[in-house]
């Protein structure tokens, strides 16, 4: 296994739960991949994912492995799905609670904005009812799939629903209010995609969001660390610190990887949790490359740029998570995707990682603050000079100031990540956080599956299918398992003549 992030983690549990002997080797110091927590001060903060959604996901991965997810893990529901603020001083929670959610949008844009809300809600939970079955619980979805007579059935109701169209046509149909569509639009940025360019599917994501947001004792680092913990009871080996070089083939099969110390370590199989561009550039070896299809840059999702933050908050009445929107969605969206600039004004997402649905911090003084901008992949001097980067620091902070937020980072501590730090941090990336963009319809059948063109190997991570998102990584890390363990008994069968 290359890699522990937590499409890694995911394969190498039901791979130990089957029986079969694992070795992860891991480039990093611990577990997590994108999942990472980073030292800020004397406060370990959240430097990746800060909210677990599709919560059955993980319920059945600890399932499968004779386990239970609530025996490693203490979660906590969320009253508060996000706290909204908008340039006009405006704000908005969306709720766990659809009728609260409905009341909230009633008070906040009228009575008949909350009746479009609702029959949004219905399409979303349409799209996700044709989608979940038919596409992301396939290892490798086709025209199969959409079908079988369960799907047949609600197809209908995807077609009405303009799959075709992009996400923000879908959102101007059921949201005159321009704030809510900014809202909404959201869902695109979760894939790092355009709210203008990605298909109108991902209102999928709005009823995956309305079946539950969990918040994680620890913080969601804590989700890797339950997942390596469950698989070294298994009998999984981790070793750290060894970065694999070269996948290792003989007879057109793979049959090992070489490690940087130039020790080797034979397999039957291996699974790269790894971005599919480090494979396509060579990173693991010319002869895995030739056989890779080639990664196209101008296609790469969303970078960021990030603050993790220890400091003292004041003024406005943060919570858990907390999004201010810039006043101009399609000029930012214009500086990221067409002048491939770091945004003049962001929409700036800061999530408060000691605070609850109360608004009032775990502690006093000081705490812990996450806070995020989207900004383009790939490394040029408008993504990644001090000068560029320190400008974009100023103009959040200064926004997040207007909004009334005013952090005191004089006598705090920060970390900054920016694009060319998570291209260094995730090989073969160009910085991009999601994979391949989703622009488009046909963009989700496009990303790579978990079988590839070299016999033993296999991929998993959010830049293969089904994408981008904690519980589609952990998906795929279950597709490429299970590809190994039918590999593995072909083989066996083959050995004792079963097959021919």
């Amino acid at each position: 296994m290359i890699g522990a992030g937590v499409a890694g983690l995911a394969s190498a549990m039901l791979l130990a739960a089957h029986g079969i002997p694992v070795r992860v080797c891991e480039a990093a110091s611990a577990p997590g991949g994108k999942m990472r927590e980073v030292s800020v001060g004397s406060s370990r903060v959240d430097a990746g994912p800060t909210v677990l959604t599709m919560r059955w996901v993980f319920e059945e991965l600890f399932a499968e492995t004779g386990d239970a997810l609530e025996n490693h893990l203490t979660l906590q529901p969320l009253e508060i799905l996000a706290r909204h603020r908008w340039t006009d001083d405006s704000s908005l929670d969306l709720h766990a609670d659809h009728q609260r959610s409905v009341e909230a949008i009633a008070a906040f844009a009228g009575s008949r904005q909350a009746q479009l809300y609702e029959a949004f809600c219905v399409r979303a939970r349409k799209t996700y009812e044709v989608l979940e079955p038919a596409f992301m619980r396939q290892a490798r979805p086709g025209m199969r799939h959409f079908l079988h007579p369960q799907t047949l059935r609600r197809l209908p109701s995807l077609w009405r629903s303009a799959p075709f169209s992009s996400l923000w046509q879908a959102l101007s149909e059921h949201f005159p209010d321009p704030r809510l569509r900014q809202l909404f639009g959201r869902y695109a940025t979760y894939c790092g995609s355009s709210p203008f360019l990605a298909p109108a599917t991902l209102m999928l994501i709005a009823h995956g969001e309305q079946r539950g947001v969990w918040s994680v004792e620890g913080g969601m680092h804590q989700v890797a660390c339950a997942m390596e913990a469950r698989a070294r009871a298994l009998g999984v080996e981790f070793h750290y610190g060894q970065a694999v070089t070269d996948v290792l083939m003989a007879n057109g099969r793979v049959t090992g990887v070489r490690l940087a110390d130039g020790s080797g370590i034979r397999a039957a199989a291996v699974i790269a949790n790894a971005d599919p561009g480090a494979l396509a550039e060579g990173r693991l070896g010319g002869a895995i490359a030739r056989r890779m299809p080639g990664v196209d840059m101008r296609r790469r999702s969303l970078s960021a740029v990030t603050w993790c933050l220890e400091a003292r908050t004041e003024g406005f009445p943060l919570t858990r998570h907390n999004v201010f929107f810039s006043q101009d969605y399609a000029a930012e969206f214009s500086d990221l995707q067409q002048k491939r600039c770091l945004p003049t004004d962001p929409t700036i997402y800061l999530c408060a990682q000691d605070r609850d649905d109360r608004n009032i911090p775990a502690g006093e003084g000081h705490e812990r603050l996450f806070v995020l901008v989207n900004a383009p992949s790939g490394i040029t001097p408008d993504t990644s000079s001090e000068e560029a980067l320190a400008a974009c620091e100023t103009r959040t902070f200064d926004a997040l100031a207007r909004h009334g937020v005013k952090i005191d980072r004089a006598t705090g501590s920060c970390t900054r990540t920016a694009p060319a730090d998570f291209a260094r941090l995730f090989p073969g990336s160009g910085g991009a956080l999601y994979g391949q963009a989703t622009h488009g319809w046909r963009a989700s059948f496009t990303r790579p599956g978990a079988g590839t063109a070299v016999p033993g190997l296999f991929l998993a991570g959010g830049g293969v299918h089904p994408g981008a998102g904690v519980p589609m990584a952990v998906t795929s890390g279950r597709f490429a398992a299970h590809g190994v363990l039918t590999g593995l008994s072909r083989a066996t069968s083959r050995r004792r003549g079963l097959t021919p």
